[in-house]
Parts: C-alpha cells; sequence; structure tokens
C-alpha cells in the first residue's frame, strides 16, 4: 500500500513537470491530461499483473460500474478474489459468470483453480477438460492445469473394498524426499 502511495506521488510530481495532455492514455494510473480515464477493467488487469490484488479488485468493481455486470466483469472480480485466498466468494462470483456465459473459459479456468485450492481435483478437471477444449489447447495454462488435475484426480481414486483385500498401507521412505506406498500382504 505504501508502496503505490510513493508512486502516485511521483507521478504527480511528474505530470507536474509535463507539458499538458502529453500524459498517454497508457498510463499505469488510469490518467489521462486530456481528462479521459482508463476504464476500470484496463486498470484492473495491470494491478494484477503488479500482483496489487486488492487493488486489483476495486478497480473492477469500478469496471462494473462502467460497462455493467457480464461474464468477463465478474470473471476479474473472481479472479482477484482467488489470488487474495477468498475462495468462496471467488467460486461463488465465478459460478454467476457462468450462469451468463457457460462458455467464458477464464471463468471456467478460474473455477477449476478454486476447485483444484478446495481439494476437489476432479471437478476441476471436468472444468479443465471444458476450458482446454473451447479453447482448442492454444493456452499453456489451462494445459497445465489440465494436466495437474489429471495427475491428481487419478492419485486420488481410492477403493475400500480394494484396501480392505490388501490388509492396508504403509508409507516407507526411499531416498530423501521420496516416499512410496506400499501394500501389507
Amino acid at each position: 500500500m505504501r508502496h503505490a502511495a510513493i508512486l502516485t506521488v511521483c507521478a504527480l510530481l511528474l505530470a507536474g513537470c509535463t507539458p499538458a495532455g502529453s500524459v498517454s492514455r497508457n498510463s499505469p494510473f488510469g490518467v489521462d491530461a486530456r481528462g479521459d480515464g482508463v476504464d476500470g477493467m484496463t486498470v484492473g488487469h495491470r494491478l494484477m499483473e503488479a500482483g496489487e490484488h486488492e487493488l486489483a479488485l476495486k478497480a473492477y468493481l469500478r469496471g462494473a460500474g462502467e460497462t455493467g455486470v457480464n461474464a468477463d466483469v465478474l470473471s476479474a472480480i473472481g479472479s482477484a478474489n482467488l489470488a487474495l485466498g477468498r475462495l468462496g466468494q471467488a467460486e461463488n462470483i465465478l459460478n454467476r459468470a457462468l450462469e451468463l456465459d457457460p462458455n467464458f473459459v477464464p471463468a471456467i479456468n478460474n473455477l477449476g483453480v478454486v476447485l483444484m485450492e478446495q481439494g476437489k481435483s476432479g471437478e476441476a478437471r471436468v472444468l479443465f477438460q471444458k476450458a482446454f477444449a473451447l479453447d482448442s489447447g492454444e493456452t499453456d495454462s489451462i494445459r497445465e492445469n489440465l494436466m495437474l488435475a489429471i495427475a491428481q484426480s487419478e492419485a486420488n481414486v481410492y477403493d475400500p473394498e480394494q484396501e480392505q483385500e490388501k490388509g492396508g498401507f504403509r508409507l516407507v521412505r526411499q531416498e530423501k524426499g521420496k516416499f512410496v506406498l506400499l501394500s501389507d500382504l
């Protein structure tokens, strides 16, 4: 927060040294000397990239006031909540985004991330598969999320009857940092 205040003061000082109209529309502060502001969604995206998730959330809410509530806005708000660790809020908002547009890939992917964080790898896997298909496999992060969800959901397969037949399992350390599950026969 202090870092943002220092940047703002520096920008204001520098703005006083430049001729009127010379501040670009791409100013990261959302200020244009011509009087046009940068939309809240753009500011929010830039703040997310900078790791300023709380400020990004506020910018996204401002963007919602400017453009109205749609799947893109809700997905951005959900993503900011996810980055802030507010999984319940993120899940609710991303589900609302998908009610508006069931094929909005960023919302599908981010909801999958929320479910993975909650330990629901099977449900996340289904979402990542849908996002991967809709995206035609073009986004690396979606592909990586899908691979992780597949690995985790396959590792979580548990059959209590099979465990009873075998008599149980024990964890054995093989080498530094590597463990193996062995069944007791």
